[in-house]
């Protein structure tokens, strides 16, 4: 099956003026008539035409700022990781705010944070100054930011699938080098040293999957350790509540929910996650036809290989080809987010029972994702052909 998003396989499966001014010149006709009537001062004339400009000039003033706040303007995002130093100047509005955020790719949009901002009713809480993010931080951890004020410190924004080596690029660059990630990497590498502190680590040979999607504070003497224990805090915390009953049911330990969940996470968006586990679900539990217990994700390779997959590759006996090898690979493909863990733990109960074990995506027109789900290779191929 196909990478996920901005990845597809084409032969294998796998988001004047507005207004002419009314220059429509009102034509008053003039006539004399001074002969008839008293002479009249102009003093009302002035300030009836005084108070016509005031008017104008609010009301441009109303619909500058409605544009402003709820504005039209949309903006490209900066690459997930990238540190980026954006200065709120002082006096600046929510609507500024925006507008800086915007332009340095933080925010696609001036309405959304506007409007999130407006929500929580932190108006006149947001503070002025020199911050710095990670392209990749929800709404609401830059509010939380701009909250705090620009004294709180560097922060790393961990996004959903993100490996564990990127993860570490991301905390290198974010901590200025005061964490590099050859050292993040060698302190995950030592999982025993967690195992104490963490029972859902008993048994398992790596932290791939377990440092959760968040943005994180670094601290004024950040450490691998400290933020390697942040982030498999904020795991513990996040999946005390999920309820593991299905994926117990069909045979699959937390852990081996966890490594489902990672290949969702690569494999769908967030319209399809329920169905995408569903159909891993499906190929998982049937040792005949179609599936035979094969995942067949081309995700899987590419978390081995370090790139997008050939033919060959995904078909070579290597411990990560769910080609070649039936089940689960190893070890979680990336940190899957709540909402994919949730999927594995819920999947979507019409394509679990309705026999559903294909799925293709391509980009329509518009550059949105577009899923198709077939219950047999037949109809699989002939959506891959009409797509």
């Amino acid at each position: 099956m196909p990478l996920r998003k901005n990845v597809t396989y084409s032969s294998r499966p796998n988001h004047a003026a507005r207004a002419a001014h009314a220059r429509g010149d009102r034509q008053f006709r003039k006539y004399d008539t001074s002969y008839i009537q008293p002479k009249k001062t102009k003093g009302p004339v002035v300030f009836v035409a005084v108070v016509a400009v005031l008017i104008i000039a609010l009301v441009a003033g109303i619909f500058m700022f409605m544009g402003r706040g709820n504005g039209g303007n949309t903006y490209d995002l900066a690459e997930q990781g990238t540190q980026v130093q954006v200065t709120i100047n002082e006096g600046s509005v929510v609507a500024d705010m925006a507008s800086a955020l915007g332009h340095a790719g933080l925010i696609s949009s001036d309405a959304d944070f506007v409007k999130r901002v407006s929500d929580l009713g932190l108006e006149s809480e947001l503070k002025p100054g020199t911050y710095q993010f990670t392209a990749g931080q929800d709404v609401d951890s830059i509010i939380s930011n701009l909250q705090a004020g620009p004294g709180m410190g560097a922060s790393v924004t961990v996004p959903e699938g993100y490996t564990l080596a990127k993860i570490a690029a991301a905390v290198e660059e974010a901590s200025q080098g005061q964490i590099t990630a050859k050292a993040f990497k060698k302190a995950a590498k030592k999982v025993s040293k967690y195992e104490a502190d963490y029972a859902f680590l008993k048994g398992v040979s790596s932290l791939e999957g377990f440092l959760f999607p968040k943005t994180y504070e670094l601290g004024e003497a950040p450490s691998a350790d400290s933020l390697i224990r942040q982030m498999l805090d904020q795991y513990q915390t996040e999946v005390a509540a999920l309820d593991y009953s299905y994926p117990r049911h069909c045979g699959l330990n937390q852990y081996q929910a966890l490594i489902l969940a990672s290949i969702v996470e690569k494999e769908s968006d967030e319209n399809t996650r329920d169905k995408v586990a569903s159909v891993f679900y499906n190929r998982l539990s049937t040792e005949g036809e179609p599936s035979y217990g094969y995942l067949q994700s081309d995700a899987t390779t590419a978390y081995e290989v370090g790139h997008d997959p050939t033919a060959e590759e995904v078909h070579a006996n290597t411990p990560y080809s769910t080609y070649a090898h039936a089940g689960l690979p190893p070890t979680p493909i990336c940190s899957p987010g709540l909402e994919s863990l949730k999927a594995v733990c819920s999947p979507n109960k019409e394509y679990l029972n309705g026999g559903y074990y294909y799925f293709y995506f391509k980009p329509d027109s518009k550059g949105k994702m577009q899923y198709y789900f077939s219950h047999s290779l037949e109809e699989h191929n002939q959506a891959i052909a009409n797509a």
